[in-house]
């Protein structure tokens, strides 16, 4: 795997760490008989994991500060509004 997508799924996974997100968690229990083995139950839940500040800290820090510098006044009101709808969204989950 090349350095830009290791780094690019590293920050995939800190980002998303760092908002929270949504799991399936999956339990299946099997028996042994006759046949061999048999499922006999199967449970599926949705697990949330809530934001965890330090990946949120990580993130932040590993802004590129000149990046945010050389950002037009449209550019920035963009950023600001998927930032405002990622909070909303973050407020809705709970």
């Amino acid at each position: 795997m090349d350095e830009e997508k290791l780094e690019s799924k590293i920050k995939k996974a800190i980002t998303k760490k760092a908002i929270g997100y949504q799991a399936k968690e999956v339990v299946e229990e099997y028996q042994n008989d006759e046949r061999g083995l048999t499922l006999t139950k199967k449970r599926v839940t949705k697990k949330h994991y809530p934001p965890d500040t330090q990946a949120a800290k990580m993130l932040l820090e590993g802004l590129d500060q000149t990046e945010l510098k050389n950002l037009s006044e449209e550019d920035l009101l963009k950023e600001k509004q998927r930032l405002i709808n990622s909070l909303a969204k973050l407020t809705n989950l709970n």
